[in-house]
């Protein structure tokens, strides 16, 4: 009696636009010709831990969010949001189940609600600006009462506890259970004669909305939920845990008989649901279960063409290894006949008295002279006609004039000597190191070049050697710069022939003793004002025919 009274003088504060929140796309009342219900037909608990089953909910505002830790949460998070989680399927007569914890937030409303086509309606809602407040209330056909809210003042925060929050319906009676406890129970007879009495196929709806947004809803509402909302301590946030349905109702879909509302006119299509079938249908077989249902033909068949395929890659490894070892084999010989003939080569030098590693026994190595890189210069006196034989020209019987210089002055040539002074001829090859001053030189015989590379000191000439004019006194030049491929000499002043033997150094250069650091004049067709091999001279001797 006491719930009652309360419950009466709530609907007589509440204002009539707190109620008939809800709307129908297609009224049977009003002559539409709507599509059937899809039934539920079955009985499931959904875990809001994760996404629910396909075709299972939608949502018409919103997204509800889902966690492993705090489950599924409805936030508004500013001013003009709202969360709406429904079911795609109806149930007729039957039983919801919702563990949840509402939102705290002045003018915030969370709710639980029953809603059908024609606007049958069974709500829980919740006030943030009232934490431990608990309204229930009905409507029929969408009619509004302002006599059909209850309330309960909760012992425990709805905020930050689980609560349980049922409901059970039947043809002949609607009850609340709050935490396994009935608060409240509705018979027809008390719903306007059962007219207002819920009785047609319903959805679950699981939402949370503003009902104190100034721009949503008139003065009444916003009365009613308890003030305006102030969206700076936003977000607002109703977590649910788990929604349990059962559908008292077995069939495949709900259709209208005719526009009374009544349950009786409701008509149920035998057969399994889509959400039955979607919720029952077996799990996707594994490999494991799928290869136990073969039959053992099949399986005998599939280790026969696996043992094939793997002789077969057997054999390709086999050949693979063999290919490759014939390769290695041949590789291995070749090498070993390459370093046989080197260790022949190596001692075949040793017996011929030549070091290997000097790579220079023969003159240039073998790389510098394949590429002609290396320069050397060879020279020869012409032979003339009065040569004596074995010669070129014979002993010179001309002198230096050590008194003439950059031009001036001049000195007698030999008789029978060839215009055009020395002649030189150019090779290629390393430069090879010089003799000291005043060592003996070998003069060119029989026409020919002075011998190349010869490791002695020179070779004895073929006649004999005028010595130097006793009366005289020698004058040695200073040795020219080396390095420039220019030959060293040396000389005698005074009257007398000069001694002059020539060598042939390795590389191919000829070294003539120490010369002056002067440059030479020739007589015509001769060298004149420069060194020889690109060294600079600084003048002084003239060499006269």
């Amino acid at each position: 009696m006491r719930l009652a009274a309360a419950a009466a003088l709530l609907a007589a504060l509440l204002p009539s636009s707190a109620v008939a929140q809800l709307h129908s796309d297609c009224n049977p009342l009003e002559g539409d010709k709507c599509p059937p219900n899809p039934a539920f037909g079955t009985a499931h608990e959904f875990t809001f831990n994760q996404s629910q089953p396909t075709g299972m909910f939608k949502n018409e505002a919103g997204l509800p969010g889902f966690d492993p830790d705090n489950y599924g949460s409805f936030a508004i998070n500013k001013q003009g949001q709202s969360v709406t989680y429904i079911t795609n399927f109806y149930f007729f007569f039957g039983r919801t189940e919702v563990i949840m914890k509402t939102a705290l937030g002045q003018g915030i409303v969370s709710s639980i609600v029953w809603m059908s086509d024609v606007l049958d309606e069974v709500d829980w809602e919740f006030l943030g600006g009232k934490p431990n407040w608990v309204l229930t209330n009905y409507f029929g056909k969408g009619e509004q009462d302002w006599h059909n809210g209850g309330n309960l003042t909760s012992p425990t925060s709805l905020q930050t506890e689980w609560h349980n929050y049922t409901n059970i319906w039947t043809k002949d009676k609607l009850e609340w259970w709050f935490d396994g406890k009935l608060i409240r129970t509705l018979t027809p007879e008390q719903a306007n004669k059962t007219r207002n009495y819920p009785q047609t196929p319903m959805r679950l709806s699981l939402g949370i909305w503003s009902g104190g947004d100034p721009k949503l809803n008139p003065p009444g509402t916003v009365e009613w939920a308890g003030g305006e909302t102030d969206f700076s301590k936003a977000p607002f946030t109703m977590y649910v845990k788990s929604a349990k349905v059962e559908d008292y109702s077995a069939g495949k879909e709900y259709s209208y008989g005719d526009n009374s509302g009544s349950w009786q006119s409701i008509r149920i299509a035998t057969g399994n649901s889509t959400a039955y079938e979607n919720l029952n249908k077996p799990p996707e077989k594994t490999v494991a279960d799928k290869w136990n249902e073969l039959p053992s033909s099949s399986k005998t068949g599939i280790y026969a063409a696996a043992g094939g395929v793997g002789g077969i890659a057997l054999i390709a490894m086999i050949w693979f290894c063999i290919k490759k070892r014939k390769e290695g084999r041949k590789e291995a010989a070749l090498a070993a006949a390459k370093d046989e003939e080197e260790r022949l080569e190596m001692e075949r030098w040793k017996k011929e008295g030549k070091n290997p590693d000097a790579l220079a026994f023969d003159g240039a190595d073998a790389s510098t002279a394949a590429k002609g890189s290396s320069v050397s210069a060879m020279y020869s006196v012409p032979r003339g006609p009065d040569s004596p034989p074995g010669s070129a020209h014979g002993p010179p019987t001309g002198a230096w004039d050590a008194t003439s210089g950059n031009g001036a002055g001049s000195g007698v040539a030999p008789a029978g000597y060839a215009p055009g002074g020395m002649l030189r001829q150019q090779s290629f090859g390393p430069s090879s190191p010089s003799l000291a001053p005043g060592s003996p030189m070998q003069a060119p015989q029989n026409g020919s070049y002075a011998p190349v590379r010869s490791q002695s000191p020179g070779m004895a000439p073929n006649y004999p050697l005028p010595g130097s004019p006793s009366q005289a006194p020698s004058r040695v030049g200073s040795p020219a710069v080396q390095g420039y491929g220019q030959p060293n000499r040396t000389f005698s002043s005074g009257p007398g022939v000069p001694a002059r033997s020539m060598t042939a150094s390795p590389g191919g250069h000829h070294n003539m003793g120490a010369a002056p650091p002067r440059s030479m004049t020739a007589s015509p067709g001769g060298y004149t004002g420069g060194g020889y091999g690109g060294a600079p001279n600084n003048g002084g001797y003239q060499y006269r025919g």
